[in-house]
């Protein structure tokens, strides 16, 4: 067949096809969110966003369980939501192929941390690879099944954003269609009660042996030997970028499968060079291996454990090399992230920031009211914590918090991880006010459909859940829904809240501004003449608005006529 040029993302979703898979089940999270997108435009086999990234395991799981090809994917941050069923289902096995993509986030492009995933699938241990392209992503992805199937063993496959995002050639194969496996009833295998997980662990710990040894005789751990005064030993995008920088300078050991590790294969390869280096991004994984065997190694005293490592680092730390670039005397400006105009958390932002409450934040488009000119954020910990964690502050501060903080949470993120959040709120009784910023879709990654809009990955209908209904029944009896943009119903209602003395919670409601459906009105205008320059509609960090000669103008280019800046100027200077 033809060779197609995609982004790593893609080609883990041609992967999933071609290995057969009949059921993908994820939670949307970059940089991973593209595989089970482009996954989904294929007929052949199921694909769904789960609530969780847990419950997206579960659902893997429970499909290789019934005997089918199974595929689960989320980022980083996600694999801490779906570790309880993955240090588990190490114990079970599988029975159809399970693989679990997870792409990790070297330098925070789109994440809160920076935690390196190899140490999962150490800590769990279930055998990971790791592709360095796009024809690999493909390719290791179909090995991934194989392995797991072979092996009775989930398998882990680790992308970085550089992968999941960059684009290279992949060869593109026929689907290899598989019948389900029979499933055979096996409490000692799936029922991991304390009993059958005692029998169990001495098993995973063989499994392990054996994988150790596939992996220091399979070709997915590759020796290049060049000159041997330099020996690399990398994986991923920095293999590439080394093999760019060196190219027949150095020899290199490229890790496919970073756990378990080739030991025989790194021995050797120590062996035959001079000098040896481990390059890898994040944490001193393959180092400190490395070094358990005796073996002397560069790593991480010369190059970072924060952040990515590029072509240019390597240059300079191994040849010498410092980048080349024109020095400029002036600073670059500031970019910082902001809300898109006509963004419906807006005026919750400005509100909340102009009443000076403590604002519990979330993951989302809403973390962005944490930048200024809103500032409206105190904190934002992980998918969920707000509610939770607001509980926790008034707890501590009873009496003396409650009628001044409120939680901000997502639609999706709501029903990702915020619904027992609220069970707590409601069963032990604090207070707290929680505001749910309902856009209809799942915005910062992208535009992902979610339980709450009424659409399934496909765009074919689906039960929405009723929010209002939700609270309701899990014991809030104070519940308004508003619309943001109404400046003044949004604060009567949150006074209304912040007074009652019971939880609360007020659904501003509004679909996010960047959806095809919501159509843009005309732009407002800056009258001149009325503009007293006081610079209140600067305050709601709308990027159309700037100043010019000492006056507002709004960039008509820009403008979405949400209207806004006109309900926040005291003079009426902003008009229709």
């Amino acid at each position: 067949m033809n060779k197609k040029l995609m982004i790593g993302n893609e080609a883990v979703a041609r992967g999933i096809f071609e290995a057969g898979v009949k059921v993908v089940s994820s939670y949307p999270g970059t940089p991973s969110t593209e595989i089970t997108e482009f996954a989904s435009k294929y007929s052949e086999f199921y694909s769904e966003w789960a609530p969780n990234e847990k419950v997206a395991l579960e659902v893997a799981a429970g499909a290789s369980i019934a005997g089918a090809r199974s595929f689960c994917g989320m980022k980083h941050v996600g694999l801490n939501v779906a570790a309880d069923p993955l240090f588990t289902l190490s114990y079970t096995g599988v029975n159809g192929g399970l693989v679990i993509g997870v792409a990790d986030d070297p330098g925070m492009h789109s994440s809160q941390n920076e935690q390196d995933s190899r140490n999962y699938a150490k800590a769990a241990k279930i055998p990971m690879l790791e592709p360095a392209d796009s024809a690999e992503c493909c390719e290791f992805t179909k090995l991934a099944y194989e392995i797991s199937e072979k092996y009775d063993t989930p398998v882990l496959l680790r992308l970085t954003t550089r992968v999941a995002h960059s684009q290279s050639l992949v060869q593109l194969s026929e689907r290899e269609e598989r019948e389900l496996l029979p499933y055979e009833k096996m409490p000692g295998k799936y029922i991991m009660a304390p009993a059958a997980a005692r029998v169990k662990h001495p098993v995973v710990e063989q499994r392990t042996l054996d994988l150790a040894e596939y992996s220091d005789t399979s070709d997915v751990n590759r020796v290049e030997y060049y000159s041997k005064k330099i020996g690399i030993i990398a994986s991923g995008a920095v293999y590439e970028y080394a093999k760019e920088v060196m190219g027949e300078n150095a020899s290199y050991l490229k890790i496919g499968m970073p756990f378990p590790l080739p030991k025989n294969k790194i021995k050797e390869f120590a062996a035959n060079v001079d000098k040896l280096y481990v390059i890898e991004e994040l944490d001193s994984f393959i180092e400190d291996y490395v070094k358990t065997l005796g073996i002397e190694v560069c790593g991480k005293d010369i190059f970072p454990v924060c952040g990515e490592i590029f072509a240019d680092m390597i240059a300079e730390k191994l040849l010498g090399k410092k980048p080349e670039f024109e020095e400029c005397d002036e600073e670059a400006p500031v970019r910082p992230p902001v809300l898109c105009p006509g963004c419906p958390h807006r005026g919750v932002f400005y509100i909340l920031a102009k009443k000076k409450l403590y604002v519990s934040g979330d993951i989302g488009c809403y973390t962005l009211g944490g930048s200024a000119p809103l500032s409206a954020l105190d904190t934002t910990i992980c998918m969920g914590a707000s509610v939770s964690a607001l509980h926790g502050r008034n707890i501590a501060r009873r009496g003396e918090s409650e009628k001044k903080s409120v939680a901000v949470i997502g639609d999706s993120t709501f029903v990702h991880s915020g619904i027992t959040g609220l069970i707590d709120i409601a069963y032990n009784g604090t207070n707290s006010t929680v505001l749910i910023l309902d856009n209809s879709i799942t915005g910062m990654t992208g535009h992902q459909n979610n339980p709450t809009n009424g659409l399934t990955i496909k765009n074919e209908p689906a039960t929405a859940i009723d929010i209002p209904a939700l609270c309701k029944a899990i014991g809030i009896s104070h519940v308004q829904s508003v619309d943001p943009y109404d400046l003044k119903a949004f604060e009567k209602a949150l006074d209304e809240a912040l007074a009652t003395e019971a939880p609360s919670v007020i659904i501003a409601k509004r679909p996010c501004a960047l959806l095809k459906y919501v159509k843009a009105k005309p732009a407002y205008k800056v009258n001149p003449d009325k503009c007293k320059a006081c610079k209140m509609c600067m305050k709601i960090g709308c990027t159309p608005i700037s100043f010019v000669d000492g006056k507002a103008k709004i960039d008509d280019a820009l403008c979405v006529g949400c209207g806004l800046c006109a309900d926040v100027c005291p003079f009426g200077a902003i008009e229709e």
